[in-house]
């Protein structure tokens, strides 16, 4: 059974829809003023895994990601480029777009735009003015918090910890912690009509009226970045549930916020790293475009998409993600391990790792083991993969469980030694590509090694050839004087300036990414 940490009751509980077989998912997505960095990947990648995995598991899944073209961030960045706010908006919603294709993430349903929705957010602001949870006051319109008797119960805040907006605002609301649902247009900002006055809406109407929309007045889970659970998230509760007198959403996910940081941490080892640090300490190292961390894009042109896939989904998604260059290249390192077995397995079997056949449920993934020594294996490293999965959707145990399942993989060649040939040993190659058709299974349900990574061979001159064919011989020598220290760190090397080895039986070949 799936449990699901909830941010609202602050425990793990057992995973059971709103409608029988059926999932809706929100996701909180970006405001589109600035191109996105890589924390904007973060909370995409991982809600697209997991309505991969949700999918897997035999749910009909939809996944809405918002996009907010109307912010007081835009307005102002608009002003800053003089261009309008709205081809500002489409341009950064563009690149967030590509770069969400980039990275895999394709199980999106729809991506909301707030200036699309804006007579839904009217119709859900009237509907609290009328039931005396929201007030107008001189053109804006607040939410009245004194009248939502349970608000803070997700964040866990007291009325009196809570801050509203200040300056001109201020004089206009009966309490400070009260939040503006529709704000009176301004000269030359963008406005819409309203029963208020022209204006725009406030941020977090944004988000109950469009969920509303698409999903419903109760849904199953909705997810953000661990800084949105106050004010946003908070806000949201108490707009939707005044207004419809029913929970919002059953499960409150939250993922861990990326920081930066120069610390590196071993890829593949057996375990996740352990949870640290509050809110107020990850908000300390947040990487956001406040703090000037690159655009996406450039990111992109250093690392492959898969490469940055799995280093988000290496960790579990509540805690923070540390981030470095170097913790990506080690992640690249560690994969390496599965490039090398796929072109091992095509050697052994005569058929590529891409070509083989998906289990689109687990259901169908499953098979007889019987008393097959690597196969009762690979059943185990499958179970420890899908036991992961299903405790908070853990994707760092996850990934742990294919690092071992393709060691043990690797292993079986060895031990039969199958790359010096395979005739008369149809049992042990038929047993290697169930176990690779399972890997193939696993790293699908999380949108991994979806497709050949492309690779070149490098047209090197000759003197090219002859130092690497000089390493070569230097690594050899040291393995063969136990001295693996120097093995090691020619390969570790070499892997960093993107040329791979490969040892076969006939020797050791060496290609470039």
């Amino acid at each position: 059974m799936i449990r699901v940490y909830n941010t609202l009751s602050k425990t793990k509980e057992p995973f059971e829809t709103v409608t029988p077989g059926k999932v809706g998912i929100y996701l909180c997505g970006p405001t589109v003023y600035k191109p996105s960095h890589i924390g904007h990947m973060v909370g995409p990648v991982i809600f697209d895994a997991i309505k991969r995995y949700l999918v897997y598991s035999g749910y009909e899944v939809t996944l809405v990601i918002n996009v907010t073209d109307v912010d007081d961030k835009l307005i102002v960045e608009s002003a800053n480029q003089n261009v309008p706010m709205s081809e500002l908006a489409a341009e950064m919603t563009a690149d967030y777009m590509r770069n969400l294709k980039a990275m895999s993430v394709e199980s999106v349903d729809h991506f909301p735009r707030a200036t699309e929705n804006i007579d839904e957010i009217i119709r859900l602001t009237a509907t609290l003015v009328e039931k005396g949870f929201a007030y107008e006051s001189a053109g804006d319109v607040y939410f009245d918090v004194a009248q939502c008797r349970d608000y803070g119960k997700l964040s866990g805040r007291s009325a009196d910890q809570m801050q509203g907006e200040g300056g001109e605002a201020a004089g206009r609301k009966r309490s400070a912690a009260d939040f503006a649902l529709w704000k009176s247009a301004k000269p030359g900002e963008p406005s819409w009509p309203s029963p208020w006055g022209n204006g725009r809406p406030g941020w977090h109407i944004e988000c109950s009226a469009m969920s509303r929309r698409l999903l419903g007045r109760t849904f199953d889970i909705h997810g953000g970045g661990l800084d949105l659970v106050f004010p946003h998230h908070e806000n949201e509760i108490a707009q939707s549930e005044s207004a419809h007198g029913q929970p919002m959403a059953k499960y409150w996910m939250h993922n861990g916020l990326m920081q930066a940081s120069d610390e590196v941490g071993k890829v593949g080892g057996r375990n996740t790293r352990a949870a640290e640090g509050d809110l107020a300490s990850q908000e300390a190292g947040k990487i956001s475009k406040s703090r000037g961390s690159s655009a996406f894009r450039d990111l992109l042109a250093q690392f492959s998409p898969e490469t940055i896939r799995f280093f988000l989904l290496s960790t579990h998604y509540r805690r923070p993600i540390d981030y470095s260059e170097a913790r990506i290249e080690q992640v690249g390192t560690g994969m390496e391990a599965f490039y090398r077995f796929f072109k091992r397995f095509e050697r052994v079997a005569g058929e590529s790792f891409h070509a083989l056949p998906v289990a689109a449920r687990r259901v169908q993934g499953e098979f007889d083991s019987g008393k097959d020594p690597l196969l009762v294996d690979v059943t185990r490293h499958r179970q420890a993969f899908l036991d992961a999965m299903d405790d908070d959707f853990n994707t760092g145990g996850a990934t742990g469980a294919l690092f071992e399942l393709v060691r043990r993989l690797n292993k079986f060649v060895d031990d039969e030694k199958l790359e010096a040939g395979a005739k008369g040993k149809d049992a042990a190659v038929a047993a290697l590509r169930q176990g690779t058709v399972t890997l193939r299974e696993l790293a699908a349900a999380l949108g991994l090694f979806l497709k050949p990574v492309e690779e070149k061979q490098v047209k090197a001159d000759s003197l090219v050839d002859d130092l690497m064919a000089l390493l070569i011989d230097i690594r050899n020598e040291s393995r063969k004087k136990k001295d693996f220290a120097t093995a090691d760190r020619i390969r570790e090397t070499l892997t960093k300036l993107g040329i791979t080895l490969e040892d076969r039986p006939g020797g050791t070949e060496w290609s470039r990414k």
